[in-house]
């Protein structure tokens, strides 16, 4: 039984030992350096009298992934200003208004707004929605982009109707399957796109005709977490196929996806805050478990680049920060589980979180996409990512 239900959202720092008002101060200075820290460590940047967006510190772009992560992260501290801020400099930038991907976002803009792409990247979507719908509940809606629960429906309903009745352009999610694309219209998935604990609320609060398809996504979403991360190590590829298995092709770039690698990490944190929230297990819920397993008691092993099935690539990650956080948050997985040893699973998790507590925010170019995973996480392992 989840949050959703028990309204209950343990603080897991606490539980190791932590004080709850050192955890609240490791907060609030984490926040302030996140959103107004120096130009070596924030991420936001306020612009004009209410505008703002998160700047990818690693491609100098602002990316439909971290504004929307900025949104939910605004929603969940009560930073209403910069939610606002972030959702107009969206609507005013990133937002599509025709053409096939019409009611979508373009993935990546210039800081000045100048669209670098005019395709979407679908996780956007689904953080922005999700995120919306949150504001709608904790603020109450307001006047044109501002009434947050009807931005809410029309992106979820382009989601999953365009390409029907004339509309243009494809669909974020197969419709037969049920899964999140890569990107419209694809033949594949990516396994960190997958967030079962947004559908279930989708269902609840989207369009009444597309209730059941979320429901459905939820279920299919967790089915799929389990196919795809692997029975021994609980890694996830960056990329996989619809029954699971890694895409071992190159893309059009002329890149390979199909390792434990940079999007991979969050999807340990996904399983997670979904075990969190919903505590619903269809045999994914003890894939973070397997992770931190596998890792076992070496901190080092963060740094390193896997094939799914373990075997050290010869590659260093890119995001050593951001995987930590993912496992950490993946943790979380440990309170929902039933098949936890409580003697072996809780003390590797505990080891992990204290792992993760002792770091603090990554710096310089590369510092986004790092400190994003780690905000989320001291949000969840905290009990403050919530739902509302």
């Amino acid at each position: 039984m989840g949050a959703f239900e028990t309204g209950k959202y343990p603080n897991f720092f606490a539980e190791i030992g932590i004080d709850e008002e050192e955890i609240r101060k490791k907060l609030q200075e984490t926040v302030h350096t996140f959103f107004y820290g120096n130009e070596e460590e924030r991420i936001y940047h306020p612009v004009g009298a209410d505008m703002g967006y998160l700047e990818d510190t690693g491609n100098h772009d602002a990316r439909t992934e971290g504004m929307s992560y900025g949104m939910m992260i605004c929603v969940q501290l009560d930073m209403k200003e910069e939610f606002d801020r972030i959702w107009k400099w969206s609507k005013t930038y990133m937002y599509l208004e025709d053409g096939e991907n019409e009611g979508y976002f373009a993935w990546s803009c210039k800081p000045n707004g100048e669209k670098n792409a005019f395709g979407p990247a679908p996780d956007g979507e689904e953080y922005y929605a999700m995120a919306l719908f949150f504001a709608s509940h904790r603020w109450g809606d307001g006047d044109g982009i501002y009434q947050y629960s009807r931005e809410a429906r029309s992106i979820l309903k382009a989601c999953i109707h365009k390409g029907q009745n004339g509309r243009p352009g494809a669909p974020m999610w197969n419709r037969e399957n049920k899964q999140i694309l890569f990107v419209p219209g694809c033949g594949f998935t990516d396994p960190s796109y997958h967030l079962p604990h947004f559908y279930e609320l989708f269902a609840l609060w989207a369009d009444q005709e597309d209730r059941d398809f979320w429901k459905q996504a939820a279920e299919a979403s967790r089915k799929y977490l389990a196919r795809a991360c692997h029975p021994v190590t609980g890694m996830s590829p960056e990329y996989g196929e619809f029954d699971g298995t890694p895409v071992n092709r190159k893309m059009p770039w002329g890149e390979m996806h199909h390792q434990f690698y940079s999007d991979s990490y969050r999807t340990a944190a996904n399983i997670g805050l979904d075990s969190l929230w919903f505590g619903i297990d269809e045999g994914h819920i003890g894939a973070p478990l397997r992770l931190m397993g596998f890792l076992g008691t070496d901190l080092e092993a963060v740094r390193c680049v896997y094939e799914v099935d373990g075997t050290p690539a010869d590659k260093t990650v890119l995001h050593p920060l951001g995987l930590l956080a993912g496992i950490a948050q993946g943790a979380l997985a440990v309170l929902a589980s039933e098949t936890v040893d409580r003697d072996r699973d809780w003390d590797m998790a505990k080891k992990w979180v204290a792992w993760f507590w002792n770091q603090p925010l990554r710096k310089g170019g590369r510092r986004y996409y790092d400190n994003c995973l780690y905000l989320f996480a001291l949000l969840a392992l905290s009990g403050n990512y919530r739902i509302y």
